[in-house]
């Protein structure tokens, strides 16, 4: 017997007649996320030995921590036009043969240009994936759930930064070279995901908006079933009609709020420093704080991928019954104490490092509770639909510049202003933060990307 979906009202829209098809494709998109998670925290180990083996200097140390980052902005900034064009399922399938590349060459790099070449390749297949992942996921998804399923793919970041520390961690004994072995394990997961990607299906609302209704149904069918099936295909058809799927219509005046709110929290999400602790963490504890050996670093990163494991575990759960606006106000308001304490603290003679860390962990629970996944899922579903990848496109490539002015400039900072000088900085743009939340990020919990669409032109 066929069921109709089940539609809760508080929730604003259908339910997936079959929710574990939908977990199954958000399962494989989110693959990217993991690789996205080990490839930019493995620099975190990577740097202590390359560092040591090619004798680089602070600025030559942020150019190899940062070459990925150029490479994520400009994978970022070319995303939609690619995801536009072929579709959000190809292009993954390119960033898939990208990460993969980008492995063996980074792995196998004989000085820092080779190296550096490589990781570029890698952000290359991060910044496509960091804007189609969300997107082709957002367009799969019901609205009640929604929430929950694009914070898979920042689940699967922070599975991938964990694990980066503890392949590290686990690897560093094997001596100077052990960063080629840190690199050369995410050949694994890239293959994962190529193979994944072979089993599902385009995005059905990328197949509708390009005139492949038949193909785009069939998908909408097997994750609603029939009946519902026509109800969104008509509603994305009906959308669709009104949209021009052009850089203009991305900068009509019905768009600017959605503009300013995503390039806000994409800025946000980053100038408020957590990179500083997921790449440069080793360093700056086996460097500044005097007794902490290279171990004890990597250990140290081990101890705080858990709490964002576990606290982006916590924000999953929470998301879709508290909603994207009041965990954004909670997280910028943690973060804000947190590095306040931090800055206090580090400039008290003789503190314990355990109360240092207690402080970064923190500081980054309350990252990995509300500004770490909740951005990618507000600048997914704010968007029409036809704009959407362009859009979600130009958020995301400003939030890769963000990670890269913050990544090259770190290291200097630390060293003209000291430790509590940076991150006093990073604490009053916490503060910046709370203030651009609350005057205008709107809540979206539970309403149809449609609903979404249609209250901004209101």
């Amino acid at each position: 017997m066929q069921m109709s979906p089940v539609t809760d009202p508080s929730q604003g829209g259908p339910a997936a007649r079959s929710p574990l098809y939908v977990l199954f494709l958000a399962v494989v998109a989110a693959i990217s996320g993991f690789l996205f998670g080990f490839d930019t925290a493995v620099i975190n180990g990577v740097l202590l030995f390359l560092r040591r083996q090619f004798s680089l200097s602070n600025l030559e140390t942020e150019v190899a921590a940062s070459a990925l980052l150029l490479g994520c902005l400009l994978g970022a900034a070319g995303a939609s036009l690619i995801g536009d064009r072929i579709g959000r399922r190809k292009s993954l399938l390119l960033a898939a043969i990208l990460f993969a590349a980008s492995t063996v060459g980074a792995a196998l790099a004989n000085s820092v240009f080779v190296f550096s070449f490589g990781r570029l390749l890698g952000g290359l297949a991060i910044g496509l994936a960091s804007v189609l992942t969300p997107v082709y996921i957002a367009e799969v998804a019901p609205a009640r759930s929604r929430g929950r399923l694009v914070s898979m793919n920042q689940l699967a970041i922070v599975v991938g930064i964990l694990a980066a520390y503890v392949v590290s961690w686990a690897l560093a004994g094997l001596g100077d070279s052990s960063w080629r072995w840190m690199l050369g394990v995410a050949a694994i997961p890239s293959l994962a995901f190529f193979f994944g990607l072979v089993f599902i299906p385009e995005s059905p609302r990328w197949l509708v908006g390009n005139g492949q209704r038949e193909k785009g149904r069939e998908v909408l069918a097997r994750i609603y079933g029939a009946e519902e099936a026509d109800v969104q295909v008509r509603l994305v058809e009906e959308a669709a009609s009104t949209e021009q799927g052009t850089w203009g219509e991305v900068f009509a005046p019905a768009m600017r709020r959605p503009l300013l709110v995503a390039i806000g929290l994409a800025v946000l999400c980053q100038v408020t420093g957590i990179n500083t602790v997921l790449y440069y963490g080793s360093i700056l504890i086996s460097e500044h704080f005097r007794g902490e050996s290279a171990g004890a670093a990597l250990m140290a990163n081990v101890i705080i991928g858990c709490t964002n494991l576990v606290c982006t575990l916590i924000a999953l759960r929470c998301l879709d019954r508290w909603g994207r606006r009041t965990m954004l106000l909670t997280g910028s308001a943690g973060m804000t104490v947190s590095l306040v304490l931090f800055v206090i603290v580090s400039r008290l003679p003789g503190i314990s490092p355990l109360v240092i860390l207690t402080c970064v962990i923190g500081y980054t629970g309350f990252f990995a509770f509300a500004m770490g996944p909740l951005p990618w899922v507000v600048i997914s579903e704010i968007f029409p639909n036809k704009i959407r990848g362009r859009a979600a496109s130009m958020a995301t490539s400003t939030l890769w510049t963000s990670t890269l002015i913050v990544t090259f400039t770190f290291l200097s900072l630390v060293h003209a202003l000291g430790v509590s000088g940076t991150f006093a900085i990073y604490a009053i743009l916490c503060v910046v933060s709370f203030l651009f939340i609350w005057k205008l990020v709107p809540e979206t919990r539970g309403k149809t990307l449609e609903q979404i669409q249609r209250e901004w032109e209101a």
